[in-house]
């Protein structure tokens, strides 16, 4: 496993990140435990949740994530782990989360509450980076960062990032904590992939000019670029499979947008060029987001423990430009097959 800091921190993680959003409602706590496990034992030091997982979130269930991780957590040397978790972002973005009965902002009020919900359920005193799971569109900037810097100063927090996030509010943002003498956004989770590289179009340079460490989310893509969504063969039990049956929309937007024709053709030639490489179709795709230098540790996911085999391996893979290339002549015939 290797290790590296994230932006300017001192936050110094494993290049694999453990995911957990499956946890509670496509796993259950004893096999949550053994991804976990397995996971930390192959050198995993960087875990990653939200308050809102396990996904969907819904009322019923938000919070059940942390909750698990926090008993498994219990028992282990706590400065020896990195723990990321989320606030829940404003009501007025993407979707309105099932938290704070829908009433959620990225101000003090909603970030000093969800940091303590979050403590609670982690079972620790401290969170090493606290994100904004997304932005919010009202409430200023600057407010939300004086309160993360309080938190910062408080001691709950050691670091802070934010995700799902564009090339102007990153910016801002670090303009703002700048000017203001606020802690800032050492990190950044967005969603990257072979089958989505708009991060390159222009957030990219800010992570490189700035120091800030991009940790993608669903760099297989939500397990497109695994190879296990065939056309024509049934998708039951996989994720967009069930998305697609979901009576929420967003719920099937999502399965439209990273299982759509385009995307399955091109991660079809993806898996062609990882067996002419004698790589997993994982292995390539989770290396792939680490052949880049503004990324620290790449965010993957599992439903078992065995799947686990093949995207641990990218930790110590080193791509050949041949290969890249080979990834790059894809994303020209297929441009943006994600939207």
């Amino acid at each position: 496993m290797k290790y590296n800091y994230i932006g300017k921190s001192g936050l110094r993680v494993s290049n694999i990140c453990m995911g957990t959003m499956t946890f509670g409602k496509k796993c259950d706590k004893k096999i949550s435990f053994q991804i976990l496990d397995k996971a930390y034992e192959n050198g995993v030091n960087f875990f990653d949740t939200a308050e809102v997982y396990p996904v969907p979130p819904t009322a019923e269930t938000y919070g059940v994530t942390e909750q698990i991780f926090g008993e498994w957590l219990a028992d282990k040397p706590r400065d020896g782990i990195i723990v990321a978790t989320k606030v829940a972002g404003a009501a007025n973005g993407w979707f309105v989360p099932p938290v704070r009965h829908g009433l959620t902002a990225i101000d003090a009020f909603h970030i000093n509450t969800a940091v303590e919900g979050s403590l609670r359920r982690l079972k620790t005193d401290y969170i090493d980076l606290y994100q904004v799971h997304w932005p919010d569109t009202i409430v200023p900037i600057a407010e939300s960062l004086e309160a993360l810097d309080q938190l910062v100063r408080s001691g709950k927090v050691r670091y802070i990032g934010t995700s799902n996030e564009n090339a102007y509010g990153l910016t801002k943002a670090l303009m703002t904590s700048h000017f203001r003498r606020f802690k800032r956004f050492e990190s950044i989770q967005n969603n990257f992939s072979m089958l989505n590289r708009r991060f390159l179009d222009e957030i990219a340079i800010v992570c490189q000019k700035e120091q800030v460490g991009l940790l993608p989310f669903s760099p297989l893509a939500g397990g497109v670029l695994s190879g296990k969504y065939t056309p024509g063969r049934s998708w039951a039990g996989f994720r967009f499979g069930d998305y697609l049956n979901n009576p929420d929309p967003r719920m099937r937007a999502q399965a439209g947008r990273f299982a759509n024709e385009r995307a399955l053709a091109a991660a079809q030639q993806y898996a062609a060029i990882a067996n002419q490489f004698a790589l997993a179709p994982a292995t390539l795709a989770a290396a792939w987001t680490l052949s880049f230098d503004f990324v620290p540790s790449t965010i993957v996911g599992a439903t078992h423990p065995a799947q686990l085999d093949d995207t641990l391996k990218a930790s110590e893979t080193i791509l050949s430009q041949e290969l890249l290339n080979e990834c790059d002549r894809v994303n020209k015939e297929i441009l943006y097959p994600m939207g």
